[in-house]
């Protein structure tokens, strides 16, 4: 059965790197904790890209910024409506959840879910 997946594409600043991956081996812990079969955050390595659109051309990357990329896995798309459901009454997640201390700009992240059509 194809699995389903939540991509996120973020700018972050690289003066808030280390800080967003602190942020983010937590909130993998959490997921997995809830059921979700992979968590994975990349940060930005080749990014200069001479065809397509380079990630921080498409999430307009100010200076000083770097692009993560994201995904987590699940089960189905129900499977997914039930983990998160459960990682936003953690606990763990609430005490993270001020927007105002977040280390990168919540109103530019990219984010949709997506039903697999090619597993390799």
């Amino acid at each position: 059965m194809p699995k389903y997946v939540d991509g996120f594409v973020v700018p972050v600043p690289v003066k808030n790197l280390d800080a967003y991956r602190r942020m983010s081996q937590k909130a993998g812990k959490i997921w997995r904790d809830h059921g979700a079969l992979e968590y994975r955050e990349c940060a930005g390595d080749d990014l200069n890209m001479k065809f397509g659109v380079p990630f921080p051309a498409g999430i307009k990357a100010k200076k000083g910024e770097t692009v993560v990329f994201a995904w987590i896995v699940y089960k189905s798309r129900a499977h997914r409506d039930r983990v998160n459901a459960k990682v936003m009454k953690d606990p763990r997640m609430i005490e993270d959840m001020d927007m105002k201390t977040m280390p990168f700009d919540v109103k530019r992240m990219l984010y949709g879910g997506f039903k697999t059509i090619v597993e390799a």
